[in-house]
């Protein structure tokens, strides 16, 4: 299986999180996931865990954003999570708020299936498009800062 593949067949492993899905995809004898939310080693924790994404984000959809880099056995897929929050996430309460979330997943490739995978997310974008934080230089930007201790000046004695 080529790299770019490899990576299709990843994008649609996460559309319906099945362990069937991963397992042809990954090395059977060993496996290292991560990504903010997770540390995993088997298809069946990588189905589980897609399975609880889908539950806050029925409709989660993984889409490439850009040409895979492959070096000799490691790779970079840039990607983006295309999803609506629509049921309880980490705690957090549907929020119905569509999110467009990039992120990349760095790889290292053996005999044509995924051997260590790492997922980064830009979980700050996230976080503003869920009404968690507030968007960059309005007003409660600025607020939040302020009660962080930022931009406020210590009174001299």
């Amino acid at each position: 299986m080529t790299p770019d593949e490899l990576f299709d067949a990843w994008q649609d492993a996460w559309s319906a999180p099945e362990a069937a899905a991963f397992a042809p995809l990954i090395d059977p004898h060993d496996f290292h996931y991560e990504d903010p939310f997770a540390v995993l080693e088997t298809p069946e924790q990588l189905a589980a865990h897609g399975a609880r994404l889908r539950v806050g984000f029925p409709d989660a959809r993984l889409q490439a954003t850009g040409p895979r880099l492959v070096e000799k056995e490691f790779a970079c897929a840039p990607m983006k999570l295309v999803a609506t929050h629509k049921g309880e996430f980490e705690g957090l309460t549907p929020t119905g708020r569509f999110l467009v979330i990039h992120g990349a997943a760095y790889c290292e490739l053996r005999q044509g299936r995924l051997f260590r995978v790492r997922v980064f997310f830009d979980l700050y974008g996230a976080a503003v498009q869920l009404g968690v934080l507030p968007k960059p230089g309005t007003l409660g930007e600025r607020a939040l800062l302020m009660l962080r201790g930022f931009g406020l000046q210590r009174q001299k004695p």
